[in-house]
């Protein structure tokens, strides 16, 4: 299988999901899906970006995102591999490893 470049997008904000009171914030999970995804696969083919929602950049497709997430009141950290949606709320390693496989990224050794 041939691997593929991937990139996780994590849109967040400062301020704590209402419903997600308690859980982490979207920076520290930003920053926790980065060592754990590191811990299990090579670098090299991912890449990573944060989208904070009250600031999007200039990006027709962030904005269009964030634009959902307000309407349709989804939870924070929304999580995506690519263009897919992996998580929303409080993100399950499991099901993105899921994902990451479906790319063929390699494991560490």
């Amino acid at each position: 299988m041939e691997t593929k470049k991937v990139t996780i997008t994590i849109y967040g904000a400062e301020q704590i999901c209402a419903s997600c009171v308690g859980a982490p914030g979207s920076k520290d999970t930003y920053e926790w899906l980065q060592a754990a995804i590191g811990r299990k696969y090579m670098d090299d083919p991912i890449a990573y970006e944060y989208i904070d929602i009250n600031q999007p950049p200039e990006v027709e497709e962030h904005k269009q995102f964030v634009k959902q997430i307000f309407e349709e009141d989804l939870f924070y950290p929304i999580v995506f591999v690519n263009d897919e949606m992996v998580a929303e709320g409080i993100p399950r390693l499991k099901t993105i490893y899921q994902s990451l496989d479906k790319y063929g990224i390699p494991l560490q050794s």
